[in-house]
């Protein structure tokens, strides 16, 4: 069963996506900052990252800079409502498989993750 890590500081779209993907035969694990979720990222207890850019501390492309900087191949997918062309390409460029809108359906969301977790690393970034 993989293990998915869900970095997001809106403990109710935390909640949310979590027991979605329990539903769906995930474990999970919740943290609501960046500088918690950088020592678990690194850690290799998890099969894929769940990552919002807006966090407290150390945000989320600090996060995604120090992930990959560590040569952690990790699946991560952004999740954000920071909606625009920049940041979807800045995002990408710094090593996210994908690049999800908030708001944003859940089943997309599920989709996503199933074929990163398949896939593993994806040599192309994706945006839904």
């Amino acid at each position: 069963m993989a293990t998915i890590l869900i970095v997001e500081d809106d403990s109710r779209i935390a909640s949310f996506v979590s027991k979605g993907l329990k539903k769906a035969g995930y474990q999970t694990q919740i943290v609501l900052d960046g500088e918690q979720a950088l020592p678990l990222a690194l850690s290799g207890k998890f099969d894929l990252i769940l990552l919002d850019l807006g966090l407290s501390g150390m945000d989320g492309r600090e996060v995604l800079k120090e992930i990959r900087a560590q040569a952690v191949q990790i699946p991560v997918i952004v999740v954000t409502a920071l909606d625009n062309d920049e940041v979807r390409e800045d995002v990408l460029s710094l090593g996210a498989q994908a690049f999800i809108a908030k708001p944003f359906r859940f089943n997309s969301l599920l989709t996503c993750v199933r074929s990163h977790l398949i896939e593993g690393v994806s040599t192309t970034p994706q945006t839904q």
